[in-house]
């Protein structure tokens, strides 16, 4: 779902108040715990997560499921062994409502990405 604001603030007060609202502020959280200097911006109408137009996250509250947008999930974890409890995409993970975020495996996911990323590796699909 896109939504039209110019803030984080502002996407964060228009997300209806249900189940993935709640899931979307638990990734939040986690992103913002392995990395509190990171700047959130809109980027896409869709939360972002960088610095200096460069993004390593993009976070989506959509229909189904709230999407995390991380470029090419194989060059973070190309085992897939850290996100096998998710539905993923090439660069998506789509967590759903029966999900649990607070999973050790999605922390640690975000940390090797932000790690990589701070590195200057190419994480784009």
């Amino acid at each position: 779902m896109q939504y039209q604001v110019s803030t984080p603030e502002e996407y964060l007060e228009v997300l209806e108040e249900d189940w993935r609202k709640v899931k979307l502020l638990e990734v939040r959280a986690l992103i913002l715990s392995f990395s509190p200097k990171l700047e959130e911006f809109i980027h896409y109408k869709m939360l972002a997560y960088g610095g200096q137009e460069e993004y390593v996250f993009h976070l989506n509250a959509q229909k189904h499921y709230v999407g995390l947008y991380v470029g090419d999930i194989q060059k973070i974890d190309s085992s897939g062994s850290l996100l096998a409890e998710f539905d993923c995409g090439k660069g998506c993970i789509r967590i759903k409502r029966k999900d649990k975020v607070n999973a050790q495996n999605l922390g640690t996911f975000i940390e090797q990405a932000l790690s990589l990323w701070r590195e200057g590796k190419d994480l784009s699909c």
